[in-house]
């Protein structure tokens, strides 16, 4: 996977169409697809207003996501974004739209 796929899979993280991420990131929506297509290297200005954004940078330009701080989570929710993390993108999808359906569920109603 190179850097133009991982931007593409963080900019669906964040939930955002090409047109979209692209006014935010000051660029058009042609650079942006160059950019996500690996036609184009996006530079270190593009960078740093997606970062802005909430991109996370390091695994776009690397492959590797940004290392949390080890007191900041559970020993076992660390477990579970390894094994997240080692998941095929199609079934970390899957994963994703599972987790959203319980958490809509658990936040049902309320009496």
């Amino acid at each position: 996977m190179g850097i133009g796929d991982r931007l593409k899979q963080e900019r669906e993280r964040l939930g955002s169409n090409q047109t979209d991420f692209a006014a935010q990131a000051g660029v058009s929506k042609n650079t942006q697809y160059n950019y996500e297509k690996g036609d184009r290297s996006p530079d270190a200005a593009y960078l740093a207003a997606i970062a802005d954004v909430g991109v996370d940078i390091l695994y776009v330009v690397t492959g590797q996501h940004v290392p949390l701080p080890a007191d900041s989570i559970s020993a076992a929710d660390s477990r579970i974004l390894e094994q997240y993390h080692s998941l095929s993108e199609k079934d970390q999808e899957a994963v994703a739209h599972l987790i959203s359906a319980l958490a809509a569920t658990s936040m049902g109603p309320t009496a």
